[in-house]
């Protein structure tokens, strides 16, 4: 799967705002939506343009499609919730990794997961190995 656009890089832009989650949230619920329809919901008490903006934004980060609606536009989500929430789980990871103390955030990634159960670190000890069976076996060829 190719990276989205939004989570390309470490910048700041990368993080989505409170208002940007709830109309992301409210186009998903939809399927697709204009910014009337997300108006009309009532879940978002933002003005107007403010919504139009903000789903302007999300559409510019890559993160919406649109497709001309009469005068208006019909958005729809270009990922998943699911893809998203991988795609900033992995940024974060590899930001942490890229740093001088990668060996002591990975000492509190395993403090974190032996906290929560030890059938999580279970798993989590069978995915590194399977990885670096992987790992190995790509060194063989």
């Amino acid at each position: 799967m190719t990276p989205l656009p939004l989570f390309g890089d470490s910048s700041a832009s990368a993080q989505l705002g409170p208002l940007e989650r709830k109309v992301l949230q409210a186009v998903w619920a939809r399927g697709s939506a204009t910014v009337r329809e997300v108006r009309e919901d009532g879940t978002i008490w933002q003005t107007y343009p403010t919504i139009m903006t903000t789903m302007d934004r999300l559409f510019k980060k890559g993160l919406l499609d649109r497709v001309p609606d009469g005068r208006a536009f019909r958005y729809s989500a270009r990922y998943t919730p699911q893809e998203l929430e991988r795609v900033a789980a992995e940024t974060g990871i590899r930001q942490l990794l890229g740093s001088e103390h990668a060996s002591l955030h990975l000492s509190y990634l395993v403090e974190a997961v032996s906290t929560q159960s030890v059938k999580l670190l279970d798993e989590l000890q069978s995915l590194v190995e399977r990885q670096r069976a992987q790992l190995n076996k790509g060194e063989e060829q």
